[in-house]
């Protein structure tokens, strides 16, 4: 009997230590993953030796999208001053595509014919200078898209919300605004007609009350026609 219960408490005594074993080897584990060895960025390291953590790129390494090679179309600028050129030509198809992101970014402040006084501005917000006013008309067209990309003021940067494509159209298509509100007859070449309609594509906003207006998605719609007595709805 003496001897069957000592075997009995050795074994437990066994089975305890197996568990106490595992459980140090768990938490070792889930410490180990929870403090990774890893070097961060730019982070001095005595393993390699020029105590870089950061290693240099492969020869040959090919960059996967945001290159920006090109630094005039990614910032509008020819060394530290503002570029006065399209990157690419002045199709209506890029005018087009101007005209509808300038509507949706940017006509809230600055207002649909570039005036400045756009919907949120005449409810409390900054007044943005109107795109007509001499200083604006003569600014290069790489003025625009700096602006657009980094900011200016009150106005935030739109880098993230619109492509780099969408803000040299958005560019091309305010030149072209300040053009239409200041054009004269003059402007238009010998022999050549004086249109009496838009090109083909662009689209010309009627203008709106932003005070008043009302939309479908504004206006309650109306309640239906209660039958009268017999089938018949009421007048």
């Amino acid at each position: 009997m003496t001897t069957g219960r000592c075997n009995c408490w050795t074994g437990k005594a066994a089975i305890y230590l197996l568990l106490l074993s595992a459980l140090l080897m768990l938490a070792g584990c889930r410490e180990d993953m929870q403090n990774q060895p890893y070097y961060r960025p730019l982070r001095e390291s005595d393993f390699y030796a020029d105590k870089r953590s950061e290693r240099p790129l492969i020869a040959g390494t090919v960059a996967r999208d945001h290159l920006n090679a090109d630094t005039y179309f990614y910032t509008g600028k020819i060394g530290s001053n503002d570029g006065d050129y399209l990157p690419f030509p002045a199709t209506a198809e890029v005018l087009v595509r101007g005209q509808q992101r300038f509507n949706i970014y940017c006509s809230p402040c600055h207002g649909e014919a570039g005036d400045g006084n756009g919907m949120v501005v005449q409810r409390g917000y900054k007044h943005p200078p109107s795109y007509h006013i001499d200083r604006l008309r003569r600014a290069p067209l790489g003025y625009f898209f700096d602006v657009m990309t980094n900011g200016f003021g009150a106005m935030p940067d739109y880098a993230e919300q619109v492509p780099a494509h969408d803000r040299w159209a958005i560019a091309a298509y305010i030149r072209a605004l300040q053009l239409s509100q200041n054009a004269s007859p003059s402007d238009v070449p010998a022999g050549v007609q004086i249109a009496d309609a838009p090109p083909p594509g662009v689209n010309i906003m009627p203008p709106y009350d932003t005070q008043g207006a009302t939309t479908a998605a504004s206006t309650p719609p109306k309640p239906a026609a209660v039958p009268a007595e017999g089938g018949a709805p009421k007048p």
